[in-house]
């Protein structure tokens, strides 16, 4: 039987509510279920007034995450945004959006690295967890620029 079918009867017979984006082989893993759910209360706090929390964004105003060529493209530079912010414009799957998005300057390297988990491996994404390692070594970048 598939492990996703096994995790999901499993928790339901458990009398769980199931958030279906979970149902994936590596969920087993600890961790990536302690980032995961860590980095969804985080984003849901700074990130979801704007890119909502289905992540489908805000119209003209603040670009999905949704299956977005931006964030498959530029991870570190995803990571950097989430505490810098950015004032130039971005483009996301074609649309250019003009509106500056603010950092959270407090955002640890753990809780980066729990918002990366969470966003990409939400709505579709799968690219599994994100470790505070490779956070560390985007942000030496980052900080270099900024």
């Amino acid at each position: 039987m598939d492990c996703k079918l096994i995790y999901f009867l499993t928790l339901l017979s458990l009398g769980f509510i199931v958030n279906m984006s979970l149902l994936r082989c590596d969920f087993r893993d600890p961790k990536f279920k302690i980032y995961y759910v860590e980095g969804q209360r985080l984003y849901n706090q700074y990130c979801s007034n704007c890119h909502s929390i289905t992540g489908n964004g805000l119209g003209q105003l603040y670009p999905p995450l949704i299956k977005s060529d931006y964030m498959a493209a530029n991870i570190n530079k995803v990571f950097c945004l989430m505490k810098y912010g950015i004032s130039d414009s971005i483009k996301v799957n074609g649309v250019v959006y003009n509106r500056t998005m603010f950092g959270v300057p407090s955002l640890t390297e753990l809780e980066i690295a729990e918002i990366a988990t969470y966003i990409y491996n939400s709505w579709g994404n799968e690219k599994g967890y994100v470790d505070v390692s490779t956070v560390s070594k985007a942000m030496k970048d980052c900080n270099a620029k900024n």
